[in-house]
């Protein structure tokens, strides 16, 4: 075969497409989750995720790393993801979500349910049922480090409703025995806080 009759077989070939972004073949929803993310220097940093998708995500921080860096973050209801810093915005940055088709669909579940609730306005996630712990009391360490000692009023499976005079800022991470939390409202007798991530009871009476 001669080049010109190659050239003519290539110019009658059906153009090959190129694949999209990744970012525009998944859905971004807007969520409001806290988390810590880590850059190649190490250091943690804390973070609020405010979009993402199956594919990627903008997070709200203190630092942004460079283009092309690699970042780790463990984020609340979500759990780890790694990726990339793909662009650089006042305030915070974007990133790829670098994961396996299987993790990708339990992203999309659990983006769902966020989604769901923000619009819903559920804080506490109320469509769980409130348990009674074994221990009434716990320990609390609030974000400037200071450590109470605190009545359980009641428990559930996402949340807690403590009895303090303290009254930290809505949406600040909390530790409660060893379980990670953020206040999500103030009521007289104290404040209702919401876990990280999702427990069972087990894991409620092993860790408060």
């Amino acid at each position: 075969m001669d080049v010109t009759m190659a050239t003519v077989e290539d110019a009658q070939r059906p153009a090959r497409k190129l694949p999209k972004p990744e970012r525009r073949r998944f859905q971004r929803v807007k969520i409001n989750v806290l988390g810590r993310f880590m850059l190649s220097n190490r250091n943690e940093y804390p973070c609020q995720v405010v979009d993402m998708s199956p594919g990627g995500a903008a997070l709200m921080a203190p630092v942004s790393g460079e283009i092309g860096e690699r970042v780790i973050a463990y984020i609340d209801h979500i759990g780890r993801i790694e990726g990339v810093v793909t662009r650089l915005f006042e305030g915070g940055f974007a990133m790829t979500v670098n994961a396996t088709a299987g993790k990708r669909d339990k992203l999309a579940s659990q983006l769902t349910w966020l989604a769901n609730r923000n619009v819903l306005n559920l804080p506490e996630d109320r469509r769980h049922n409130r348990i009674t712990p074994r221990r009434p009391f716990s320990d609390v360490v609030l974000p400037d480090g200071q450590a109470l000692r605190c009545k359980i009023i009641d428990v559930s499976l996402s949340g807690a409703a403590l009895a303090t005079t303290a009254r930290p800022a809505l949406g600040s991470p909390i530790t409660i025995g060893r379980m990670r939390a953020r206040v999500v409202r103030h009521f007289r007798e104290g404040i209702a806080v919401e876990f990280a991530m999702l427990q069972s009871e087990e894991m409620i009476n092993n860790n408060l």
